[in-house]
């Protein structure tokens, strides 16, 4: 099984090339829409803001790619955020493969945005993704924007507000938190990944 990164100039792309390795998969990291196209698992990994985060898939011709691939696609934090319509950071218009927009988290008394740390997931509706990871397993977060809780939300958190962690649509999923820094749980996500749609 071919296992793509998508070259999307985020900081966590070597961390989370380095966790499959853990796990005995070597995914190559690309920016051509043909070995994109080409791959059977797509990883959009991201750090950042959705502007440059945008721009950098427009810059190597991938909006298109990405908004056409039939593969399992993957998005990883700011990596996640760009699979909805839109984002309020810079007002960006994002890649539209799933409904929603990404606004700034408000935060509260004593919550700091961004939200970084251990946070708990909690199962919304069954999915592979979820598979072997206990209701009330702990994630690692870093971000200042989230999206809301839908139907296309499988597992959520709370940061003074309830927050989308995972979601799944058809082909299409996305984790908040960072699986590669998320020690087991996030092992079993990428694994749980990899063995998305394979019966």
């Amino acid at each position: 099984m071919r296992t793509v990164l998508v070259d999307s100039g985020g900081a966590n792309l070597g961390s989370v090339r380095y966790a499959l390795e853990r796990l005995g998969v070597n995914a190559e990291v690309s920016g051509d829409a043909a070995v994109i196209t080409a791959a059977d698992r797509v990883i959009l990994p991201g750090v950042g803001a959705a502007g440059p985060g945008m721009a950098r898939l427009r810059e190597l011709g991938l909006v298109d790619v990405l908004r056409g691939l039939r593969q399992p696609l993957l998005g990883i934090c700011l990596g996640m955020q760009l699979l909805f319509e839109g984002s309020d950071e810079g007002d960006e218009t994002c890649l539209g493969l799933l409904p929603g927009r990404v606004r700034r988290m408000v935060g509260g008394p004593g919550l700091r945005v961004p939200h970084m740390g251990w946070n708990r997931l909690e199962p919304l509706r069954e999915s592979p993704l979820l598979r072997g990871i206990a209701p009330g397993a702990q994630a690692y977060f870093v971000h200042g924007y989230a999206v809301a809780v839908d139907d296309n939300c499988v597992a959520r958190s709370v940061h003074g507000q309830l927050l989308a962690a995972l979601v799944q649509r058809g082909n299409v999923a996305g984790a908040q938190f960072h699986p590669e820094r998320s020690g087991a749980v996030g092992a079993r996500l990428l694994a749980n990944f990899l063995e998305f749609g394979v019966a």
